[in-house]
């Protein structure tokens, strides 16, 4: 059986709507009490590649779980009255996952214009992954 929608038809029904920072209003966020950006690439992207300074990680596989508060997976942090940024590599995955977080009720969900590669061409500030406690 033939695909009848694509993964770019999905990313672009996605995007039209859910918010998209610009890579200025995402920098003018960094530090916010209020804002937690939220890092949803693979582990291993991390380590070879390093992350937007004090982001949480939530890996794409796990994420609506760890949003909603009925599954045994849930993580306080996201029960927090703030706002949360996603970003991946190139804002594909960011994208659906934050059409997906909107959906589930995320009172305030964005992500970021060309994720963290755009990110990190731009210059803007990056720190390595944090070694495992």
């Amino acid at each position: 059986m033939p695909v009848t929608k694509g993964i770019k038809d999905l990313i672009r029904e996605a995007r039209e709507r859910i918010t998209t920072l610009s890579l200025d209003e995402a920098k003018a966020k960094l530090g916010s009490p209020d804002t937690v950006f939220v890092d949803i690439r693979d582990v291993r992207e991390l380590e070879r590649e390093g992350l937007i300074p004090n982001a949480f990680h939530a890996p794409r596989g796990m994420l609506e779980f760890w949003v909603d508060p009925e599954s045994p997976y849930h993580k306080p942090i996201f029960a927090e009255d703030k706002e949360f940024v996603l970003y991946c590599a190139s804002a594909w995955r960011s994208s659906l996952a934050t059409a997906a977080l909107a959906d589930m009720g995320l009172p305030r969900v964005s992500h970021i214009e060309g994720g963290f590669k755009a990110w990190k061409e731009a210059g803007l500030p990056v720190a390595e992954k944090p070694a495992k406690k």
